[in-house]
């Protein structure tokens, strides 16, 4: 599936199974938990804290996914083409970045 069609697929969703999109507001807001969500599992998965018996359960996958989808919803509902803007975004880094990782002494053993 391509982004675009996957901005499809949500908006489809968001307008036979959701009823509409909560506004722009609400919607950053639960882009912000489900950030700390897959932020929960990483430090507890890949960092020093350890986990509860309520983390056990937690899947890393399906916590991404939610926010993936809410950021579709946010781009959907703003207008913005996430694929076009994407590309946009890898073609800015690499203009801007084309030695610049190359050259860090620390990403460099």
């Amino acid at each position: 599936m391509t982004i675009n069609e996957a901005q499809k697929v949500v908006d489809n969703w968001i307008t036979t199974t959701g009823v509409r999109y909560f506004n722009e507001l609400t919607n950053m807001a639960l882009l912000t938990e489900e950030v700390g969500e897959v932020a929960r599992i990483i430090s507890r998965k890949y960092g020093e804290q350890s986990a509860k018996p309520s983390d056990e359960n937690k899947v890393l996958a399906e916590e991404l996914a939610d926010v993936f989808f809410v950021l579709i919803c946010l781009a959907n509902q703003t207008g913005v083409d996430l694929q076009q803007a994407l590309k946009d975004s890898l073609d800015k880094k690499t203009k801007r970045d084309a030695t610049r990782h190359k050259e860090n002494p620390k990403l460099n053993d």
